[in-house]
């Protein structure tokens, strides 16, 4: 037990000099002790060698995530997938030096936007892998929201053979049903429950409106992200009011210089494309994508 420790122990300091904000462990048995996941969906279903995973979590800064949608948004969100790509194939490098067979899967578990409307399932969940981990629970908006960021974070998960000392998992709901998300979300996807903090949620409509930003490099929407009250990095940014994102449509309609705004309008005026200067059409897919 003391070299397993010693183990977990290295990989967070591994973990942490390379960049990453979370690190969180869970046994793969967690899956199939909560059961809320189909059993080809399960760590030890896709790798059968699998014993404990990692999930690593980059924090997404709250100023860039609030000029939502718009193309500094669109790259910080690239950036932060970079990021965790290079940081799972790095650890299942650093595990492999150490002697432990490894695998990682991408932040994204999807090939195109195409392949997720016509099938809409992901490889794997690395927003339950987190919550397994002990790093969240998740909200009415369906993302995990952490201490630290609220939802304002990207996960990848790393497998391992070697048995790693789990994290306890996050018991009480960080999600305070606020239903700020609930309101602002452009497309009403999001449909807050009674018995539950986890919302109802119409995949269809989130991935259409994904899509229609795409055609503008402007993707992902985020604002469900962009609204939640949850979060240490509010701290941080001293930015604790919520009614301006409540606010922001109405007030933009009526004034679209609105200087509450202002910070924001400028990002998406200058540099990203909107309905009101579109781009010239190429031959695309209606996917946004060449």
């Amino acid at each position: 037990m003391k070299k397993n420790n010693e183990l977990k122990e290295k990989i967070r300091h591994f973990c942490k000099k390379a960049g990453a904000d979370l690190i969180g462990f869970a046994p793969a048995e967690r899956w199939d002790e909560a059961n809320e996941m189909p059993p080809e969906f399960r760590p030890q279903a896709i790798w059968k060698q699998a014993c404990t995973v990692i999930v690593l979590g980059v924090a997404m800064p709250l100023p860039i995530v609030e000029t939502t949608p718009s193309f500094l948004h669109k790259e910080m969100y690239t950036a932060a997938n970079q990021t965790l790509d290079g940081l799972a194939f790095n650890l299942v490098r650093y595990l492999n030096r150490l002697g432990h067979p490894a695998f990682f899967l991408t932040r994204d578990g999807f090939c195109s936007l195409q392949v997720l409307r016509e099938r809409p399932q992901v490889i794997f969940s690395h927003v339950m892998a987190a919550k397994y981990a002990g790093l969240g629970t998740i909200g009415v908006n369906n993302c995990l929201l952490t201490p630290e960021f609220g939802p304002r974070v990207r996960f990848v998960s790393v497998f391992t053979s070697a048995y790693i000392p789990p994290d306890s998992m996050i018991e009480k709901d960080l999600c305070i049903k606020c239903g700020a998300c609930e309101k602002c979300c452009p497309v009403n996807a999001i449909t807050q429950r009674e018995d539950r903090a986890r919302g109802d949620y119409n995949y269809t409509a989130c991935l259409d409106k994904h899509i229609e930003l795409g055609r503008y490099k402007n993707y992902p929407c985020g604002i469900c992200t962009k609204v939640c009250p949850i979060g240490k990095d509010r701290d941080l940014y001293q930015q604790k009011d919520i009614n301006i994102y409540l606010r922001e449509k109405e007030a933009l309609a009526a004034d679209p210089d609105d200087p509450a705004y202002r910070a924001w309008t400028h990002v998406r005026k200058y540099g990203s494309w909107n309905a009101q200067y579109p781009p010239a059409r190429k031959k695309e897919d209606n996917y946004g994508h060449k």
